[in-house]
């Protein structure tokens, strides 16, 4: 069963930046400051929902940092330290024929081209080169290893099926 997620991860508070409430970002955008693109965040921490409002934001070094409507001092700005921000859906661009966002990919049922199951895709991580699936055993998987898989359209991943749940690699069971 595929789960559609109405929200997506697309960043996470990190700590504070100076005295005045801005906090520092790691954006899962790409480019990084895409993540200044979305006004309207839906912090999530410690199972706690708090909607907040991106006042301003910009490049700082390697991250972001942000200001947000109502946290003007370091203390309450702690607070919110190792928040997940979320958005809308909705509100992401649609992407390129054959492009995807991760969350798009996370709990496809990952096939062999040869039809054997290797389990589903937990996550992806980035490794600087290229994205790397985490395929997890699944019941119906030849074996209980988990897996990484250079996400490598063309080379490794030769079809992505959203509607069948389904990414087809090109990828040796034994290794």
């Amino acid at each position: 069963m595929a789960q559609h997620s109405q929200e997506t991860v697309i960043g996470q508070i990190t700590s504070v930046f100076g005295v005045k409430g801005w906090l520092k970002v790691y954006s899962y955008t790409d480019p990084k400051d895409g993540i200044l693109n979305y006004r309207d965040w839906t912090l999530v921490h410690n199972g706690k929902r708090i909607p907040a409002r991106l006042e301003e934001g910009r490049r700082q070094g390697q991250g972001i940092v942000v200001r947000l409507k109502g946290i003007d001092d370091r203390e309450l700005a702690r607070s919110y330290c190792g928040a997940d921000v979320i958005v809308s859906t909705a509100e992401l661009p649609q992407l390129p024929e054959g492009e995807y966002y991760w969350h798009q990919l996370e709990g496809l049922d990952v096939f062999t081209t040869e039809g054997e199951c290797l389990g589903k895709v937990h996550h992806l991580i980035e490794t600087g080169s290229n994205d790397v699936l985490v395929v997890r055993a699944t019941d119906a998987s030849i074996d209980q290893r988990e897996r990484l898989i250079p996400y490598l359209p063309d080379q490794v991943v030769r079809s992505v099926d959203l509607a069948g749940s389904r990414l087809v690699a090109d990828w040796d069971p034994e290794f």
